[in-house]
């Protein structure tokens, strides 16, 4: 689903009132008449002015603002329109602590490419921020309340990029516990399925008592993580899509 399909983000327009104008034949910004079925005059013409105001931040790049508008458990509907430029990351720590422990290695999966910060040679403030101020949105899961505080714990920054943290879309499909378990269920394969966040935690420490490959074994884990976000975003989002929109219709 794209974001030119929605207009649930309109003071007035619920659930079903989207889905009368998509059953209607409304399932774009532009198919939108004043006439439509079920929609009175003061929420017509409020679909109109967010249209013509969404129109500009649209074609703007402007994720923020529909981060803004949207309801927070309907924003997994702004990834398809920013997909490309939303950035997949992931934290490894050495505990669950933020005031304690430390993050060691930051995987970031954008494009195509796989980037990994590593703690005492890139992993800095300034890079991290760099990162995130690149993309136009973050993709996460559980981030939002373990790896986004942690990293603003750990290296004083404030994380304004619009965020879709992917825990809570899996569960509007019935999908709950960890990224592994559900990775399993929607059968996302992983090249290293014997390593956990518990021995993410050993393989730092044998790093830092001199094991090279334990460092390597820890990125590679690391990475996988980033990117197999993408894939449960696409699978997830498409999921979510077949649910909410019932109707067929080029994105």
């Amino acid at each position: 689903m794209r974001i030119e399909n929605s207009f649930i983000p309109v003071r007035g327009v619920g659930e079903r009132t989207e889905r009368r104008l998509w059953e209607a034949g409304v399932t774009r910004w532009e198919a939108f008449d004043p006439s439509a079925p079920g929609v009175g005059g003061t929420t017509a013409d409020r679909i109109e002015a967010f249209i013509q105001e969404a129109s500009t931040h649209l074609q703007r790049g402007d994720a923020s603002y529909f981060d803004r508008q949207f309801p927070s458990d309907e924003r997994w509907r702004l990834y398809e329109n920013f997909r490309e430029s939303t950035c997949f990351f992931d934290i490894e720590t050495t505990g669950l602590d933020q005031r304690r422990d430390r993050v060691t290695t930051v995987s970031l999966h954008r494009s195509g490419e796989t980037t990994t910060l590593v703690r005492g040679h890139d992993l800095t403030a300034d890079r991290l921020r760099r990162e995130f101020e690149a993309a136009d949105m973050l993709a996460t899961f559980n981030g939002a309340r373990f790896d986004v505080p942690f990293l603003e714990e750990s290296f004083g920054l404030d994380v304004t990029t619009p965020h879709l943290d992917l825990m809570y879309p899996c569960r509007k499909i019935d999908l709950s516990g960890g990224l592994k378990p559900i990775e399993r269920e929607l059968g996302i394969e992983r090249e290293l399925p014997d390593v956990d966040g518990r021995e993410a935690v050993r393989l730092w420490h044998r790093y830092e008592d001199g094991d090279e490959d334990a460092l390597d074994r820890l990125i590679a884990y690391n990475r996988e993580d980033a990117v197999n976000l993408r894939r449960l975003a696409d699978r997830v989002t498409g999921e979510l899509h077949d649910r909410t929109f019932p109707v067929d219709t080029d994105p």
